[in-house]
């Protein structure tokens, strides 16, 4: 037998007989999974999705080597249900993330439900160290923190940095580390600067393997902060400073993975949880050509700037234009890892990696937009139909429709032209689909309005 032949054998013999919870063994198989989330970021504020003066060098090479996905939604169009529908691969309408509050307040008593199964719970059984950086938003009692919901370690703030209850201070957007308050109000000029060490330090530690790190980012949400190095750096002002510090952000943690020489074996996602939040004017971002921002169920409220990068895996430089959903990451990385997917529940992700690797396409053909407890809108394909509409935050109120408006979205992605009345069999059609999906969804106690009982005066 020639060396060459020998040394292969030896080598393959070794990798065969490695025990199962071997870390070499295992990080042949596991790939690292990476979600960085930003937060009110919109559709058309990154360079590479066509935003004339926000710089994101950072991204705009993470889409040059990686994939774009441009027909891409998140759960929900606000943040507390948008996160459960990541965490959970499940529409917020099963596990009682949604309600009349939308989002949950540091009152509120309620979040996310013990018997809802995360994707760090998922990972964490795998083997998977894992890690939650930034904005928690699932509840704040200790109960329904990350560490409760498979996540070893946590460093952030645990709902929105606009967020206070009016008697206690403490509450104030306080930063966290674990279950303990470490700094009351955080600092957030220094937040998106933190939680980038925090997370460069956790991949550095857990670099021999596989890990899980979720990076939901507390800005772009208002009131916006920025560190003094980005201070008056971007042409856009404020806000573009805030998202050219954001991209830094995505810059560190790749050049983390690349430096290490992990990179090839980690899938890093960077999408956001809903829309921009149009009633802060210059304060809050663009949809760019689509319709609306966050708290709505057009366009502008639900589809999402979303890039996927893993060197090697993904097919650099490419676009998919099939549909996606944050709710897929969930399916999509358990399945990487070899993690079961529930089935003892109704999981609304799918998984892409035919699509991710250039194999196939998305298997997902339709989404579900609700807002609050009800059922807006249903994609099916490039078709859209509205049976109720309403503009975003405090721009309207809502109007149902019978028939249903329906909109072209491959022809037409500002939802500018109704065809519901040359396209009648497909607004039928999408009407079966919804009370298809609508028998499927059965009325679970919503946490969002679970509100401490009022105290005797």
């Amino acid at each position: 037998m020639r060396p060459t032949a020998f040394l292969c054998t030896v080598l393959l013999w070794s990798l065969m007989t490695l025990p199962a919870n071997s870390t070499l063994g295992a990080n042949l198989q596991k790939p690292n999974v990476v979600i960085i989330f930003a937060d009110d970021l919109g559709y058309g504020d990154l360079g590479c999705f066509g935003n004339p003066t926000i710089r994101t060098p950072n991204l705009d090479r993470m889409a040059a080597e990686g994939q774009k996905w441009t027909q891409f939604y998140a759960a929900a169009s606000v943040c507390t249900p948008s996160r459960a529908g990541l965490l959970t691969g499940r529409l917020p309408i099963r596990n009682g993330m949604c309600g009349q509050r939308r989002v949950l307040f540091p009152d509120s008593i309620g979040g996310l439900p013990a018997d809802e199964i995360t994707l760090a719970e998922a990972l964490k059984a795998q083997g998977y160290a894992t890690a939650c950086v930034g904005k928690w938003h699932l509840g704040h009692l200790p109960q329904y923190l990350p560490t409760r919901n498979g996540f070893d370690s946590y460093f952030g703030i645990p709902y929105s940095n606009d967020m206070r209850a009016w008697d206690d201070r403490s509450k104030m957007a306080p930063l966290m580390r674990d279950e303990k308050v470490i700094e009351v109000p955080a600092d957030q000029t220094t937040l998106t600067r933190r939680y980038t060490e925090e997370a460069v330090a956790f991949i550095r530690t857990n670099k021999d393997r596989p890990f899980f790190l979720y990076m939901p980012h507390t800005f772009p949400h208002v009131p916006l902060f920025r560190s003094e190095r980005f201070a008056g750096k971007s042409l856009r002002g404020l806000y573009g400073d805030v998202v050219e510090e954001l991209d830094w952000s995505v810059g560190e943690v790749l050049d983390a993975l690349r430096q290490l020489k992990i990179d090839g074996r980690t899938m890093v996602a960077f999408t956001s949880d809903n829309g921009p939040w149009l009633i802060m004017k210059l304060n809050g971002g663009s949809a760019g050509l689509l319709r609306e921002g966050k708290g709505c169920t057009y366009e502008g409220g639900m589809r999402e700037p979303t890039v996927f990068w893993w060197p090697g895996r993904i097919p650099a430089g490419t676009v998919v234009t099939d549909l996606g959903s944050t709710m897929d990451l969930f399916t999509t990385a358990a399945k990487l890892a070899g993690a079961a997917v529930p089935d003892d529940r109704v999981i609304d992700g799918v998984d892409l990696s035919a699509a991710l690797f250039g194999r196939g396409h998305s298997p997902r053909k339709t989404m579900f937009y609700y807002r609050n407890r009800e059922l807006f809108a249903v994609r099916k394909g490039p078709y859209k139909a509205h049976f109720i509409t309403q503009p975003a935050y405090g721009k309207g109120e809502k109007v149902a429709h019978d028939p249903p408006e329906l909109y072209h979205l491959e022809h037409d992605p500002g939802e500018k032209f109704d065809v519901s009345k040359q396209k009648p069999d497909v607004v039928a059609d999408l009407i079966r689909e919804a009370e298809l999906h609508k028998k499927t969804v059965k009325p679970v106690d919503s946490q969002l309005d679970r509100q401490p009982a009022k105290r005797a005066n």
